[in-house]
């Protein structure tokens, strides 16, 4: 990027933020167009000519990639970048970074509060009280201690870790399943390695769900896994709502196949009126929020900022999106 400051062009194809003074900050002297694209054409019409173009849930699709400057950087706004075509990016020569550690302590928060909330069966026991009823043990039987259980992770990456950290004063014990960490690494983790997925389903009390959508994991919970699980075992997914055959989980749920479960993303959102997980028996449901505290948006734009600022300084990205493979 050697062209002048000024002929630079900086655009942001939507956003759900107050303001944008971080963003505008970092292009400096660039041109700084902003707008709120909702459709794959719009978003085409948007970067044309985009030396850096921010995104945050508009699609980002090979026309829209082809239509930027040369040498042009798009900057994902949040953890994922599903609706960037990171292939098609990839084949053109444009780097793409994301921000995958602006709310990492936030997610690990949320996920282990769901967990120690429904092992402790928390939900069910306000229920109780409010209905009248003055019955801990017929509410909370069967109930094992921490000590006592196991706590799966599937996927183990830096908020699966952060939510370990949270539990592990509790005496839980840990079992991983992840292909990108060796059985040494994981138990320098203090965990134990699963052999399989089939290995982690059945022998967690707890299963925290921390895996990429990807074609292996999309619908990883399904009937099958499921019937593997202990009656007693609850999941808690804050990763990518594809993970789960959400009709497979309220099947499960419904017939007492397992204990529980608490869901902060889904395969639709907002949760459509009629989804089947909204009748599902012990289940924990929010809305997309496990990334949220007062501080966690201005740190996502303050970092995606910073990107804005390396691209045009011809500096490397800080947090590039990982290669497809």
């Amino acid at each position: 990027m050697s062209m002048p400051a000024h002929d630079r062009l900086v655009v942001v194809t939507d956003y759900t933020f107050p303001s944008l003074h971080h963003e505008q900050a970092a292009a400096g002297a660039a041109r700084f167009a902003t707008h709120q694209c909702s459709d794959a054409q719009a978003v085409t019409a948007a970067v044309k000519g985009a030396d850096v173009a921010l995104v945050q849930f508009a699609p980002m699709t090979r026309a829209a990639l082809e239509g930027l400057a040369p040498g042009a950087r798009v900057i994902r706004y949040g953890v994922g970048y599903d609706n960037i075509d990171v292939k098609a990016a990839g084949e053109l020569g444009i780097e793409v970074a994301y921000v995958p550690d602006y709310c990492t302590d936030e997610v690990a928060d949320h996920t282990a509060t769901a967990l120690l909330a429904s092992l402790r069966k928390l939900a069910a026991l306000d229920a109780s009280v409010r209905a009248g009823q003055w019955a801990a043990v017929a509410v909370c039987k069967p109930m094992r201690p921490f000590r006592d259980s196991m706590v799966g992770f599937l996927g183990l990456g830096r908020i699966g870790r952060a939510v370990m950290e949270r539990l592990r004063p509790f005496g839980f014990s840990f079992l991983v399943f992840d292909p990108a960490l060796s059985e040494a690494q994981v138990e320098a983790l203090g965990a134990s390695k699963a052999a399989t997925t089939d290995d982690l389903f059945a022998a967690a009390d707890a299963l925290a769900l921390h895996a990429p959508s990807t074609p292996a994991t999309r619908g990883i919970v399904n009937r099958a896994t499921l019937a593997r699980m202990k009656p007693n075992a609850m999941i808690v997914n804050t990763a990518r709502g594809d993970l789960i055959d959400a009709a497979a989980l309220a099947e499960a749920l419904a017939n007492n196949r397992i204990a529980g479960a608490a869901l902060d993303v889904f395969d639709s959102e907002p949760l459509p009126s009629d989804h089947v997980l909204r009748g599902a028996p012990n289940l924990q449901l929010t809305p997309h929020a496990a990334w949220y505290s007062d501080a966690s948006i201005d740190r996502l734009q303050a970092l995606a900022a910073d990107e804005v600022r390396r691209a045009l300084a011809g500096e490397p990205m800080r947090s590039p999106v990982p290669t497809p493979k």
